[in-house]
């Protein structure tokens, strides 16, 4: 991410679909026609997408560009509150 200024970071959910799909990196690097390293450096944020990249990835999962890349970070699913026991 060189060059860019702190808070500039994107934060993505892209393991965390690959997983919920069972695609692999290299399965979604091939759909993208990148590199698979470079699925890993944008998981890791090592690397910000440019926004066709993005838009791309968003078309991949079916789902809105926003819903898979924040500019903050995303809740932890184990963060989540948990229902009050009834009864």
């Amino acid at each position: 991410m060189s060059g860019e200024r702190p808070g500039d970071a994107v934060y993505n959910r892209i393991a965390l679909l690959r997983a919920e799909h069972g695609v692999s990196r290299r399965q979604l690097a091939d759909a993208l026609g990148v590199h698979y390293q470079t699925v890993g450096y944008l998981e890791r944020g090592e690397y910000n997408p440019s926004l066709h990249l993005a838009l791309r990835i968003a078309e991949f999962f079916d789902l809105p560009v926003e819903t898979i890349f924040s500019t903050r970070p995303f809740p932890r699913i184990s963060d989540a509150r948990r229902p009050a026991a009834t009864g």
